[in-house]
């Protein structure tokens, strides 16, 4: 599989970390040079955030969450994410009050997939910080960490194979209605970084006898 990457961050060096070892991946962002730099750590390939689009079956947003849209019309606007999968990974999060900063009280997840109407979207791997998803060993207190996302039909199974390829287990919260409250949680999380947690605190589903959620 292509999976091209809109930003070059610390969770684009965790999961691209993956990835690399059985799919092509390209780093692509406003700076071409840190995205280079990041890429050639990772020993991938980079280029423009047109590039990266045009390349990808699968396009992971790993911008901060208010350059999204900057970075959607950087790559083509809509039409370049037409036929692909889009992952959301970013939190529309104030670090002052810790609450969600979407001022219509819906998820920055849907408002992209409303913005790329031809696309398949999702969202994922926003609820721990880069260097949970980095870690090899996905095991915390004997227990394997459940990544909850959500994403349309489409979406999905792509989603879901991802999630589990970086040693997590996928459970799908639902469509991308839900997506906001997938938000709100990580505010939670990071509040906790910020008052001095660990990286490796997260919010763990414990599900004593999984049921699959309809």
């Amino acid at each position: 599989m292509k999976i091209g990457f809109i930003g070059y961050g610390s969770m684009t060096r965790a999961l691209a970390g993956h990835w690399a070892r059985t799919h092509d991946v390209m780093v692509s962002g406003r700076d071409v040079d840190k995205a280079a730099e990041t890429a050639g750590a990772l020993g991938v390939r980079s280029g423009s955030v047109a590039e990266a689009a045009a390349f990808a079956e699968v396009v992971v947003l790993a911008t901060h969450h208010a350059a999204v849209f900057d970075a959607i019309a950087l790559a083509g606007g809509a039409e370049a994410f037409a036929g692909k999968t889009v992952i959301d990974i970013t939190n529309p999060v104030s670090t002052e009050t810790f609450t969600t900063t979407r001022p219509d009280g819906r998820s920055l997840t849907q408002a992209i997939a409303d913005a790329l109407p031809g696309a398949s979207v999702g969202k994922a791997f926003n609820m721990a910080q880069a260097r949970v998803w980095d870690d090899l060993d996905k095991t915390f207190d004997g227990r394997q960490i459940v990544a909850l996302y959500t994403a349309d039909a489409d979406a999905d199974a792509t989603i879901a194979d991802l999630i589990a390829e970086v040693g997590a287990a996928p459970v799908r919260l639902g469509d991308n209605a839900h997506a906001y409250q997938l938000e709100a949680a990580a505010a939670i999380v990071i509040r906790f970084l910020f008052a001095g947690g660990d990286a490796h605190t997260i919010l763990n589903l414990i599900r004593p006898e999984a049921k699959p959620i309809r």
